[in-house]
């Protein structure tokens, strides 16, 4: 494999688990045991991605504090400080290119309030064609998300196709190039992926195993039950 990265996206308040993110980070919140981005670090260095850069805004101190430089789990940990509110965060695209100059070429990106069984080694080594800028792992439309976000046609090419649209599961593979000349500043993800999406650039593909956004205390409780059964 060549030089990975992969970025966790931690800087977001967590409106929707208050309280509980009133004075813990979403990302420290617990499912089996572990903080929810313990999960992704395990995995992460089980694929051989070594090098991860998380960005923090709301309680970052604790993200930084407990998760240190990484070597618990036998990764190296950058940390790209947007702010120390919540309303400091940069959205996801103005975090990605707040950090761009720790990543490498082609990165992973990882939500860090969802959990799945998608495999990171197989999405990092994964072939891209040379005009395919992001390669997004979709899932099937949970009920939160009925619409969903992107069909994808029979070669792998993404589409804006709502009437055959899958969820973007907030894990993915990128290029660098998709942000180079992006201003600094906030800035949404979705907006940049439709119009490179009509342009023709972005992949994907679905995966029909386990994932869960862990977005509300429902759903947070949902995957502590999945954890205990497991």
């Amino acid at each position: 494999m060549k030089e990975m990265s992969a970025m966790i996206l931690a800087a977001g308040r967590g409106e929707r688990l208050r309280p509980l993110t009133d004075h813990t980070p979403k990302p420290l919140l617990e499912v089996g045991g572990k903080p929810l981005i313990e999960h992704h670090l395990e995995r992460l260095a089980e694929a051989g991605i070594q090098r991860v850069v998380i960005n923090t805004a709301h309680l970052g101190q604790r993200i930084r504090e407990h998760l240190g430089n990484g070597a618990r789990w036998g990764v190296t940990i950058e940390y790209s400080v947007e702010g120390q509110r919540a309303e400091e965060a940069l959205e996801t695209a103005g975090g990605i290119q707040h950090a761009l100059d720790r990543l490498s070429q082609r990165f992973l990106l990882i939500n860090g309030d969802v959990l799945s069984d998608i495999d990171y080694r197989a999405l990092a080594e994964r072939d891209l064609p040379a005009d395919c800028r992001f390669h997004l792992v979709l899932v099937d439309n949970p009920t939160h998300h009925p619409q969903g976000d992107f069909a994808l046609d029979e070669t792998g090419r993404l589409l804006a196709d709502k009437d055959r649209a899958l969820t973007y599961s907030g894990i993915g593979l990128f290029d660098r190039a998709l942000f180079d000349d992006l201003p600094p500043g906030p800035r949404a993800l979705g907006p940049l992926l439709r119009e490179q999406i009509a342009q023709g650039h972005g992949c994907g593909e679905h995966h029909r195993g386990d994932w869960l956004d862990v977005g509300t205390k429902e759903r947070l409780a949902e995957a502590r039950r999945r954890m205990q059964a497991d």
